[in-house]
């Protein structure tokens, strides 16, 4: 199917599987690979069904009921209706990190202006009861990221989500809420007034059909979102046990990077980020150079490819050998870039200096360098 919406038939196939109690998102994709299609999965015989690792009869049983058909019809007019968007996890328009999650959804419903193509995106997440401390971290935190424009992803609830997203949202920086319900409410509904603000730049995202309450589970099972679609995680403030916490620990489990910032020995809703940093679950961030530095992003990448060619003129003969090399072989040590490059280690070792100085090399951890 690449990258073409689906047709209205698979569509509600899709919303049929969705709708069916013992098929979660990593059955209904086992499903659908080895079936090739959503609506195929509704004509193949059964007992070819059974053959796939994992589904057994109690899995796929109701597969055939009538009330799934109707249910799937009927949420599938209701998003045609309103106009509701969605990413089928297939498609290019689909969270990137997300699809590298086996239990990422099938489906997700959106609204507003979401572009993720070719862009940084970072989580945010923390208590409901955020402190001052908190709201100063997150506005200065967005101040000194905006400009490497990355989508700030958070939650929409109060305390720290609602924080980080309006900082965001103030700065121009894409912002998406991940939502715990369907796209039809806001919750909390007090937070319903700032809609129009994310929405301008950025959105809504969940994978909740239109009669979904905000539940209690659901809130846990929207964190797989929030924790999966980003590069990093960062929780900015935490009770001792907490819903960032879970988000935490889901980002981790996805070998993403988690961040929390450290507060004071004793403080209520720096307890969790304390405890994540000393069982080393989560790396210390002090200011967005931090996550910068840690992340290895660059903090010129803003810049244009032509200021770049100008620095590439200013570089002499051995320079601009070591230059492509390392754009070719990525991370190299000095002994590496010596021996490739056919130039004495000596002189590979002031060259690279010469080269840091001019902002066109950097050093790593273990004596590597990269060209950036």
């Amino acid at each position: 199917m690449g990258d073409l919406q689906l047709s209205e038939n698979e569509l509600i196939a899709v919303l049929r599987l969705q709708n069916i109690p013992n098929i979660g998102d990593v059955i209904a994709k086992k499903l659908i690979a080895y079936c090739g299609s959503p609506s195929a999965i509704f004509t193949d015989k059964l007992q070819n069904l059974l053959k796939i690792d994992g589904i057994g009869t109690h899995t796929i049983r109701g597969l055939h009921d009538k009330e799934h058909i109707e249910a799937a019809e009927s949420e599938f007019q209701y998003m045609k209706r309103m106009g509701i968007q969605y990413s089928y996890f297939m498609n290019s328009d689909y969270p990137n990190y997300l699809k590298h999650c086996i239990d990422s959804p099938v489906l997700l419903f959106k609204r507003g202006n979401i572009d993720l193509k070719d862009r940084k995106i970072i989580s945010v997440v923390g208590t409901r009861n955020v402190t001052s401390y908190g709201t100063s971290f997150c506005e200065k935190f967005i101040e000194d990221i905006a400009p490497l424009n990355p989508i700030i992803v958070s939650g929409f609830a109060y305390g720290v989500d609602i924080c980080i997203q309006r900082a965001a949202a103030k700065r121009g920086l894409q912002t998406i809420g991940c939502l715990a319900h369907g796209l039809n409410q806001i919750y909390p509904k007090v937070h319903a007034k700032y809609t129009d603000e994310i929405e301008k730049n950025g959105g809504f995202l969940t994978d909740f059909w239109s009669n979904s309450t905000p539940e209690r589970e659901n809130f846990l099972k929207r964190n797989r979102i929030i924790a999966g679609m980003a590069e990093a995680t960062i929780v900015i403030e935490s009770a001792e046990k907490g819903g960032s916490l879970v988000t935490a620990d889901i980002a981790n489990s996805y070998n993403r990077d988690v961040f929390a910032v450290p507060g004071r020995a004793g403080d209520k809703y720096s307890l969790g980020c304390n405890n994540l940093i000393k069982q080393q679950k989560a790396q210390m961030l002090t200011s967005a150079a931090d996550l910068v530095y840690l992340l290895g992003w660059d903090v010129e990448e803003h810049k244009t490819k032509t200021i770049q060619k100008q620095l590439f003129v200013d570089l002499d003969v051995d320079e601009k050998s070591i230059y492509e090399y390392l754009q070719k072989e990525g991370k190299q040590v000095l002994d590496s870039i010596a021996l490739d490059c056919k130039l004495p280690i000596f002189k590979v070792s002031s060259t690279l200096l010469n080269m840091e100085m001019k902002g066109v090399i950097r050093p790593l951890p273990g004596k590597l360098f990269e060209a950036i």
